[in-house]
């Protein structure tokens, strides 16, 4: 990553003040921590396997840079740490009672959101030292935690300071590297969501977020080969991938930038639990690859309409009174977010003339939106290559999630979020179920993927 490129993207970043990235970079860590925190003290957390990759040289650089440090809280390295409600109280206790301590996390994904909530729950910044590049989260803001049983992301602010040393990201365990693609693969789709939004007047795209995210993408994701043989410079740049969107999510104050429908379907699992009692548990990233699939899938089927599929009379005949909206919604997805959902949807919903203007508009925009959108997204059977060559899951049943449950989740994936997105249009049209239908008709993608659920 060029020191203009990170310069480029801080400039627009609200929370993350400072990155150190590259080869051997662990060492400047304590230098970091000084031109952050000045005279704070260090509490180091971590766990065997992240302590053990990088620990004992983020020690030395804080100690050497004089900073006060407190004794590092290392968590046992099994079973898999869980970013867990109960793991995050004890992050937070470290530091609870010494307002001058901040937390300086050591790991990934799991140690970066914990360090995140409990830093964000006392209103105190923290850093991150990543061991891998398995998410974007390192840089954005928001943390996934499991309470009672379910996994949601609650607001707080991304680390004031990264460092992110390719040397040992490079010793990272191969799977979370895969995972690292797996989330990373959906910000293909995800772009064609917002060129949909932008088209439409509904949520127009931010140039500097845009560029964040998408300029470094498909280079960072060119050769997954490399990837999965674990070659330096190709996880350096996945890493870097990582880091600008999550600084883009900073920049725009929200996911859109980096998360679409893609997304969606793995918001929905994780809701639902899945993988969360495996050991090690089901990574985001896997369950966002399979998500990445499923919307180009999608997105496939809708570039293959013409504006003599925009029917506004079936479009009307198809909207859903706010009862039966209410109603499907209890049916689809579990009770804990029957309420939140019922309201997304309800938000989304159009009618009448609303519904009229948008379908024109849709067919005065296709062309460009078309060929726009046809040069973003590829072709569902590109993005299952990508992801097996990544050694990454690249079929739904590897993840344990069967025929009927992933065609119930191209529904439930539109009543989770606000953020508009091709499964919406969909539902405006009227052509949801017909989508549906022929993706797992015997001529469809996943009907002709079949055989690897028998």
């Amino acid at each position: 990553m060029s020191s203009e490129m990170i310069e480029r993207a801080l400039a627009t970043a609200t929370q993350t003040k400072d990155i150190e990235f590259g080869d051997g970079v662990v060492a400047q860590t304590g230098a970091l921590f000084q031109r952050l925190f000045a005279s704070k003290r260090a509490q180091v957390v971590a766990d065997e396997n992240t302590f053990g990759a990088a620990g004992r040289a983020v020690m030395d650089s804080l100690k050497a840079a004089g900073v006060e440090c407190a004794e590092p809280y290392v968590f046992p390295g099994h079973p898999t740490l869980y970013a867990n409600w109960e793991n995050v109280l004890n992050v937070r206790a470290l530091v609870a009672e010494d307002p001058d301590a901040i937390l300086v996390s050591i790991g990934s994904g799991t140690l970066n959101d914990l360090a995140k909530l409990a830093s964000g729950q006392l209103d105190r910044p923290y850093m991150i030292v990543a061991t891998a590049a398995s998410v974007d989260g390192f840089a954005s803001f928001g943390a996934s935690i499991v309470k009672d049983g379910f996994k949601s992301t609650y607001s707080c602010p991304a680390p004031a300071g990264i460092v992110m040393d390719s040397s040992i990201m490079y010793g990272a365990p191969a799977r979370l590297t895969a995972t690292g693609y797996g989330d990373l693969i959906e910000k293909i789709p995800a772009g064609a969501d917002w060129m949909l939004a932008d088209a439409l007047g509904i949520e127009a795209i931010d140039p500097i977020a845009w560029d964040l995210v998408q300029g470094p993408l498909r280079a960072t994701l060119a050769d997954p080969d490399a990837i999965a043989r674990g070659d330096k410079d190709a996880i350096a740049k996945l890493g870097e991938g990582q880091i600008m969107s999550g600084l883009a999510m900073q920049e725009y104050q929200q996911s859109r930038p980096a998360s679409g429908v893609g997304h969606h379907f793995s918001h929905v699992w994780e809701m639902e639990g899945q993988g969360l009692d495996w050991e090690p548990p089901l990574s985001h990233g896997f369950k966002v690859g399979i998500g990445t699939i499923a919307s180009c899938a999608i997105w496939e089927e809708f570039l293959a309409l013409t504006p003599d599929d925009f029917n506004v009379d079936r479009a009307q005949a198809a909207v859903k009174t706010p009862e039966e909206i209410t109603q499907r919604v209890h049916e689809m997805v579990i009770p804990k977010i029957w309420d939140t959902a019922t309201q997304f949807c309800l938000d989304k919903r159009v009618e009448g003339k609303e519904l009229e203007d948008r379908i024109h508009l849709l067919a005065q925009q296709w062309p460009q939106l078309h060929e726009r959108a046809e040069q973003q997204v590829v072709k569902p059977e590109e993005a299952m290559s990508m992801l097996k060559a990544a050694g990454a899951p690249y079929h739904p049943a590897q993840i344990k999630i069967t025929k009927e449950r992933l065609r119930k989740t191209h529904y439930q994936a539109q009543m989770i979020r606000t953020r508009y997105t091709v499964v919406d249009i969909l539902t405006d049209l009227g052509l949801m179920d017909q989508v549906v239908d022929h993706l797992f008709s015997a001529d469809g993608f996943w009907g002709r993927h079949s055989a690897d659920w028998e």
